[in-house]
């Protein structure tokens, strides 16, 4: 945590926290450890079952076959040594960003963007869906460990970041809508600069470390990189003349750490420089700003812009990655259509819990499918299918 005398008088201070939806007294009113508000709420992250699910969901690759591609679990801790090197550096709380960190991509569902984009369509009568709204319905209201009330119970200023990290909200879902209703975010207004900074240090790690999977995984490669991205380019000739005798494969994932220093530097620069424009005194000046603060300077923006789409181009929309894209939007529309039309195929606890009317139901078997890993969802598949019916390019090898 951030020394309390060096911290920015516009960081989130624990003391300051506007609390919890429910109070949460011990048995006998004890506290477990010397912890505060933030810390306990990365620690409830932390030890989540939506957590430890991650290990198992989609990050670039569906149903990766190689050890070391990154899986969502992998990006939220690199995300989160993004985001608290940042925050260290501006004085800012690491704690709270550590769990917006974190926490940011539990409300994925499996397989990624493709399962979103199934499940959003299987909902289309019954409000849609959004994994951004499925984090607070998470952490809110299904991943449940304790006895008196749903939810992780998180602080105020925790949900506020998750809701809020991109910046204001004025058109919520019904997900994020209902969690606003239950404890009121002030949607309107920006987060905190530790949500803002989470949100930043998350384009840096997905921006750079897909780069690093796509070229292990031959899907990129690193002369069209080099052709068509001239900030790459930069980095590559400093690298290539500090690194002269070196393998490409070495140079390579220097290129990659390179890339986020660059970013990381920028983001402390570029916000110091805002902070000093709008002049912040507290963190509810940092929320009602009107803008977002921290950031890239504009030119790290144009190129990281470009750089995403190259990745869109030649990576995310990759024949391969369409592929595998297509059947796992397969899976998840034929696992949500077998349990609306037979519901007792579902797990018991969630059958029994299962409401009787729209869209309650609708969005009761969304939750039990969004809950899954890639492999639970492609097991519970050819059960209900048969074995044949997965698609061949999500089988276990």
């Amino acid at each position: 945590m951030t020394d309390l005398q060096t911290r920015s008088p516009y960081a989130s201070n624990p003391a300051d926290s506007r609390g919890r939806q429910h109070a949460q007294p011990g048995p006998s009113g004890e506290q477990r450890g010397p912890r505060d508000v933030f810390q306990r709420d990365r620690d409830r992250i932390i030890h989540s079952t939506g957590f430890r699910r991650l290990r198992h969901k989609t990050q670039v690759f569906i149903s990766p076959d190689g050890d070391h591609d990154r899986v969502r679990l992998t990006h939220s801790l690199e995300v989160a040594q993004i985001g608290r090197t940042i925050a260290r550096a501006l004085g800012l709380n690491e704690d709270l960003t550590e769990a917006l960190c974190l926490a940011h991509d539990i409300g994925h569902p499996p397989f990624g963007h493709a399962g979103e984009k199934a499940l959003k369509a299987a909902l289309a009568d019954h409000g849609g869906f959004d994994h951004n709204g499925q984090t607070l319905r998470m952490v809110t209201l299904l991943d449940s460990p304790y006895p008196r009330f749903a939810g992780l119970n998180l602080s105020w200023e925790t949900l506020e970041g998750l809701a809020k990290h991109n910046g204001p909200v004025t058109a919520p879902g019904w997900a994020l809508a209902e969690a606003d209703a239950a404890f009121p975010l002030d949607l309107g207004t920006h987060a905190s600069l530790e949500a803002q900074v989470a949100a930043v240090a998350d384009d840096i790690a997905y921006d750079n470390h897909d780069i690093d999977d796509g070229l292990r995984a031959g899907l990129l490669t690193l002369d069209r990189l080099l052709a068509e991205e001239p900030f790459i380019a930069a980095t590559w000739e400093r690298v290539s003349a500090a690194y002269p005798d070196v393998s490409e494969e070495l140079r390579a994932r220097e290129l990659v750490r390179s890339q986020i220093g660059a970013m990381v530097n920028d983001v402390i620069e570029q916000t110091r420089a805002t902070i000093a424009e709008t002049n912040p005194a507290s963190v509810d000046d940092v929320r009602n700003a009107g803008r977002t603060i921290a950031g890239f300077s504009s030119q790290m923006a144009r190129d990281e812009r470009a750089l995403k789409s190259f990745m869109y181009a030649n990576l995310y929309h990759h024949d391969a990655q369409l592929a595998a894209a297509d059947a796992a939007e397969t899976v998840i529309a034929g696992l949500y259509d077998a349990y609306a039309h037979d519901p007792q195929l579902i797990d018991a606890d969630w059958f029994d819990r299962l409401p009787s009317a729209q869209p309650g139901r609708a969005r009761h078997i969304a939750d039990y499918i969004a809950g899954m890993t890639d492999r639970f969802a492609c097991a519970r598949f050819a059960e209900i299918y048969g074995k044949q019916a997965l698609p061949a390019i999500l089988r276990p090898a």
